[in-house]
């Protein structure tokens, strides 16, 4: 909204100062100022009202150190994060970017999913929450959408130089990156070609939906211990912001022989707010918690890094670059399928006392062995920057 105040008084009065809006530095770094603010100034406020309506969490005793205590906490604290990114998104970014309408959409949609989740959980007592089914049933919903107008939106395109024309030219392809791969791109619309022309987008849907589900669950099976998934996906976010703004740029998209996506440069000022509101909201989620983010803000982690994963055209990194999210998630898998089979092959009793991990997710573990969670949480976060690095060292290889 602030930009287009400011671009109409530039224009048409020459109002001093006003040409600043139209840089996405000043942009981004507003955002991230605006952001840490809300944060830091209702974050307090939106604890005491979650506090007085009695959202606290529920704790299952499962023998963790220092977990009890934690009873009653207050829960549903994502709505913090959710007003810390979409106040400065919507005073400082384009609107009109297909981008951003995406993104906002994302953000509203998986917040509402881990909301109903929190509110059976909290006001029905279903410690289950949210039907496994009806999540699922929401975050396709959200793959659909995401991915439907990634394949049909005329702004979405990518700027290539045409030898024959002598110039550059938008060009809609669904391409993507294939990072370590010299010739690093994957074309989904030739995937679609083996279909029925009514069939063609179903590939890159499937693609998309399959990214939003297990990105969102990741980061949800993540938010276990205070300030993990909120730092975690703070250093994924500020990787992302570095790829959308070398991504929108002509002169480094040259340099780095990368793909030149027009009006990715916005993105840069979503991921901002993003980073601000993620680092807002651990001034209050560090340990010791003084909130939880729960299902509202996890959920909506996820979703959201996913959806900018592919408007960058950076999906196939995911697998590195969230590899923290997939770690607790494999972890949780195996130790299912271990039991399982233990408990198959040996008995019930065998298989309790023969786990694969002391418990599941893998933080967990950790917090068995008598890790405190402060060290867990750092570690895990010089793991996720170290993953961070390794993509944006991706860029020169190609």
């Amino acid at each position: 909204m602030l930009y287009y105040l400011f671009n109409y008084l530039d224009q048409v009065f020459d109002f001093p100062g006003a040409g600043v809006f139209r840089y996405i530095s000043f942009r981004a770094f507003a955002a991230t100022i605006v952001s840490l603010l809300i944060a830091a100034i209702f974050g307090k406020r939106i604890i005491d009202i979650l506090r007085g309506l009695q959202i606290g969490e529920s704790i299952r005793d499962l023998g963790l150190k220092g977990q009890l205590e934690k009873k009653g906490t207050p829960t549903m604290g994502g709505f913090i994060i959710l007003a810390s990114l979409l106040v400065p998104v919507l005073l400082f970014a384009r609107l009109d970017n297909v981008y951003i309408v995406l993104l906002i959409i994302t953000t509203i949609w998986t917040c509402m999913i881990g909301f109903a989740d929190d509110y059976i959980k909290v006001f029905k007592k279903d410690k289950e929450g949210l039907k496994g089914r009806f999540k699922v049933i929401g975050q396709v919903g959200l793959g659909l959408i995401v991915g439907l107008t990634l394949y049909y939106n005329d702004a979405v395109v990518v700027r290539e130089y045409v030898g024959a024309a002598g110039e550059y030219l938008d060009i809609a392809k669904l391409t993507t990156t294939v990072p370590f791969m010299k010739g690093n791109e994957i074309n989904y619309g030739a995937l679609g070609e083996i279909m029925p022309s009514w069939l063609q987008w179903l590939p890159y849907v499937f693609v998309c939906t399959f990214i939003i589900t297990a990105v969102s669950n990741g980061a949800n099976i993540t938010d276990g211990i205070d300030g993990l998934a909120a730092g975690t996906s703070a250093i994924i976010i500020l990787t992302l912001a570095i790829f959308a703004y070398l991504s929108g740029n002509k002169i480094f998209a040259e340099y780095l022989n990368i793909m030149l996506i027009p009006n990715s440069g916005e993105i840069v000022i979503f991921c901002a707010a993003f980073l601000g509101a993620c680092i807002g909201f651990l001034w209050y989620n560090a340990y010791p918690a003084q909130v939880f983010m729960g299902d509202t803000g996890s959920l909506m982690l996820g979703g959201v890094i996913a959806t900018l994963s592919l408007a960058l055209r950076k999906e196939l990194l995911i697998p590195l670059l969230c590899g923290i999210f997939l770690i607790e998630n494999l972890s949780v898998m195996l130790q299912v399928a271990y039991f399982k089979y233990q408990k198959r092959k040996h008995g019930i009793e065998y298989a309790r006392a023969n786990r694969l991990f002391l418990m599941s997710p893998l933080h967990h573990h950790y917090q068995k062995k008598g890790y405190h969670e402060a060290k867990i949480v750092a570690r895990f976060w010089i793991v996720g920057i170290i993953l961070a690095v390794l993509c944006l060292v991706t860029l020169k290889l190609r």
